[in-house]
């Protein structure tokens, strides 16, 4: 450990991230076994109770063989935010970091895997009547004279947004608004200059054609292992279409078909297709931290004598 880490108690975690299908689950129980360690799961949907198939959640047997932390702690009907990851999850590190365990941080979220290291900027709710009288303008006038309003109260998000990019314009125009600051100076001033903890982040890789196929073939294991049923029954308990975790990837599609708008195929390839969709966003939003590492879940020597290393430092 660093001396400045020493001297700030600051817990090692191993980051363990990537694309949904690539592996993670699998690598990080492996990994954790050899290292007498335990997993905090970074999956915002592993968080709901009664969803575990369209979740992909590791079995209790799995959970059992490996502890896992942060899997089932929430209702679906129940407010789970990135904010409120963040707090529980770090006060499972700190009683592991306690009892001396290596902690493991495993998924794929990346909005609750940078709340959890760096915090969460601060910022203002949304604004309706704002963001309707922006779209107005864009409708009226174009994105590009939006983006110029942008850029007269904020320059640097201007320079970081681009014009296409209306949601986000939009956005940084509304904090300006509501708060008379730019979302730059506010992100300037943010609490977390540094990381909160000492970390290694690896980052999963595994080839488009491959990952393609992975996705592919555990949404049919899924459906499999009984998909169908497991959402008939959630929309059963009253847990309506209309809550944030029934419109999901897999579930808001079953529920579609469940509800006569598609037939069961054609809800199965909705769900490959968005899927992959999801796993290059999430590509895109790892793509731009420069500090992970990207291996290939093959490599367990390499990566273990990588790990061996950062928690002996």
């Amino acid at each position: 450990m660093t001396p400045a880490a020493a001297a700030a108690g600051r817990p090692r975690i191993i980051v363990l991230l990537g694309p949904t299908a690539a592996g993670k689950s699998e690598l990080g129980m492996n990994l954790a076994e050899r290292f007498a360690g335990e997993i905090v799961s970074a999956d915002s949907m592993q968080v709901y109770r009664h969803m575990d198939i369209g979740t992909a959640k590791p079995t209790r047997e799995e959970r059992r063989r490996i502890p896992h932390h942060l899997i089932d702690v929430a209702d679906p009907d129940e407010v789970f935010s990135a904010a409120v990851f963040a707090e529980k999850a770090s006060a499972v590190i700190e009683e592991l970091y306690r009892l001396g365990r290596t902690i493991f941080l495993v998924g794929g979220t990346g909005l609750y895997i940078k709340a959890l290291l760096w915090g969460l900027v601060e910022t203002p709710g949304s604004d309706d009547s704002l963001r309707s009288r922006c779209r107005e303008h864009v409708r009226l006038y174009g994105k590009i004279s939006l983006h110029d309003r942008l850029r007269e109260a904020d320059p640097q998000a201007a320079a970081r947004i681009h014009p296409s990019d209306v949601v986000r314009v939009i956005r940084a125009l509304e904090v300006f608004e509501l708060t008379g600051r730019s979302i730059s100076e506010i992100r300037g001033r943010h609490a977390f200059a540094t990381c909160r903890y000492e970390t290694l982040k690896i980052g999963l890789s595994v080839e488009r054609k491959e990952l393609l196929d992975r996705i592919d073939r555990r949404t049919d294991r899924m459906i499999e292992r009984g998909l169908v049923e497991e959402v008939r029954e959630l929309l059963r308990k009253g847990y309506g279409a209309d809550l944030k975790p029934m419109s999901s990837l897999g579930y808001k599609h079953i529920v579609r078909h469940l509800q006569g708008g598609c037939t069961l195929a054609e809800a199965v390839q909705m769900t490959k297709r968005d899927t992959r969709r999801y796993a290059k966003r999430q590509m895109t939003w790892f793509g731009a931290d420069s500090e992970i590492r990207w291996r290939s879940g093959a490599d367990v020597e390499r990566l273990s004598g990588e790990i061996g290393g950062f928690l002996s430092e």
